[in-house]
């Protein structure tokens, strides 16, 4: 299994920078409660994800799992879904909504860094949404993505507060990811082989 970026372990405040501070996440959760109440689009969005029952799926960067319980639902009984963030309190949130849905496919991920600990070719789908732009090493991000989807699985990924062509680049620049769809609101990328 590949370790935690090196850079976040020699530089521990590149991945701190990442982490947003506790106010801010709370903040974050409220707006997400006001935003899902007002114009509940999440469950249209993730009906293009191609997320299917007996799948796993890990939500990197989770944050407080409106879209992690979504996922759930699709994968049913036989599947599996990490709920992977650096945030405690994104954890935290993760745990409540596993004990008051009664949500028994979820497994919550505290990150160290980029390593999610999540054993290598697991998930059938990665999504990182609204979380690559504050990215500070897009490389060894992507590495940890690419190590824990399966050979035929995908990357859904977005743009977030980066123009598309910023995000098309950044994933060129590893090379281990393809774009194979694009649409308004999201990246599918399939993996390409370790050398």
């Amino acid at each position: 299994m590949i370790g935690a970026n090196m850079a976040s372990q020699k530089d521990p405040d590149r991945r701190r920078s990442e982490r947003m501070s506790d106010f801010s996440f709370r903040g974050m959760e409220l707006l997400f409660r006001v935003i899902d109440f007002v114009y509940p689009y999440i469950d249209k969005r993730v009906q293009r994800f191609g997320i299917r029952p007996g799948m796993t799926v890990v939500d990197y960067g989770c944050g407080p799992g409106r879209y992690t319980t979504r996922f759930t639902h699709l994968v049913g009984e036989k599947g599996r879904v990490f709920a992977v963030d650096i945030h405690e309190l994104a954890i935290e949130a993760v745990k409540k909504r596993i004990e008051k849905q009664g949500l028994k496919a979820v497994t919550p991920v505290l990150a160290k860094g980029y390593d999610s600990g999540i054993p290598d070719g697991v998930a059938d789908i990665v999504r990182a949404i609204d979380v690559f732009f504050a990215i500070n090493d897009p490389t060894a991000f992507l590495k940890e993505l690419r190590r824990i989807t399966d050979a035929e699985g995908f990357l859904i990924i977005d743009d977030g507060h980066q123009s598309r062509k910023e995000t098309k680049r950044k994933i060129a620049a590893y090379g281990y990811w393809e774009v194979i769809e694009e649409r308004k609101d999201h990246l599918k990328c399939k993996p390409l082989s370790f050398e």
